[in-house]
């Protein structure tokens, strides 16, 4: 058991993860406190949307309906892997669960099949909802599963729980199916190696150290199939667009969008790269060539 971490704190152990926060106007105060009480806190729990789109799924989790008012969880993690903090307090994310699950959060022991819904989840767990659309076909992509990675990690680490202490809302009630798409067993494996190394370290697709010359060094192409939020990802569409490449309507800018998969892969043909090697996915011969200058 724990008492919750204060706004501060919850957003300091983010950060010192490495989590890619967004802060909502208001959420240090957003919460359903008058409705019953928040904590202690014994545990993360992580859902998924049924939504598309990040404005509107943070909008929704912020604001709720008429049948479940908001906030629905502390933070929404989106597919770029951001983290949307939009709530600090009691949120209307878990709901009632089984008490034998609880007791196994707390002993950090093996879960039980829930079969009853006899406990107040919401006063006892931080939760994350995800954007996904949870039939199984939406994908999860590599900057979104870090992101909750890293998420959980940190509030694990803050509170000092190891991995046991974050689960699927369909681990705490019977009633529900998130999240869907990938396994709570492979989401802890990734939580404990992380917890394992030292803070905003860990298993994800991190892309490696800069060199400090005049140019970038290539990422890796895993940097881009997940989708990154960076600087070298302006870096490099203000390169393409120098050289002629350019299919942005507006921008260049950090997200890395298929706007600049486009351009990338116009830079591709310039070079006389052609079909499956025109594909707008950078490689390392490419990347070499547009000489992307060094971003930090």
């Amino acid at each position: 058991m724990a008492t919750p971490l204060t706004a501060d704190t919850l957003l300091e152990a983010l950060r010192a993860e490495g989590v890619d926060v967004v802060e909502h106007d208001g959420w240090r105060t957003h919460n359903r406190n008058h409705k019953g009480a928040w904590g202690p806190v014994n545990g993360v729990v992580i859902h998924h949307t049924v939504s598309t789109g990040t404005d509107s799924s943070v909008a929704l989790c912020r604001d709720g309906y008429a049948e479940l008012p908001g906030p629905l969880c502390h933070a929404v993690i989106d597919k770029a892997g951001r983290v949307h903090l939009i709530g600090h307090g009691r949120t209307n994310h878990a709901g009632l669960g089984d008490s034998d699950v609880l007791d196994a959060v707390v002993a950090e022991s093996a879960l039980p099949e829930p079969r009853r819904n006899d406990t107040d989840g919401n006063a006892h767990f931080y939760g994350f909802e995800c954007v996904n659309l949870g039939d199984g076909r939406d994908p999860w992509p590599a900057a979104q599963l870090d992101a909750i990675e890293r998420a959980s990690a940190a509030l694990c680490r803050a509170h000092g729980w190891q991995a046991p202490s974050v689960i699927g809302h369909k681990e705490w009630t019977g009633t529900k199916v998130d999240p869907r798409g990938f396994t709570m067993q492979d989401m802890r494996a990734r939580i404990a190696a992380r917890l394992s190394a030292g803070p905003g370290q860990g298993t994800g697709p991190t892309p490696p150290p800069a060199d400090p010359g005049r140019h970038q060094p290539f990422p890796g192409a895993g940097f881009f199939t997940a989708l990154p939020h960076s600087p070298v990802v302006t870096a490099m569409g203000e390169r393409l667009v120098a050289e002629g490449c350019s299919d942005y309507a507006e921008g260049p800018g950090p997200q890395w969008t298929q706007a600049d998969r486009r351009s990338y892969a116009k830079w591709q043909r310039k070079l006389g790269f052609t079909g499956s090697d025109a594909d707008g996915w950078p490689g390392r011969t490419s990347w070499d060539a547009l000489k992307v200058p060094y971003s930090g």
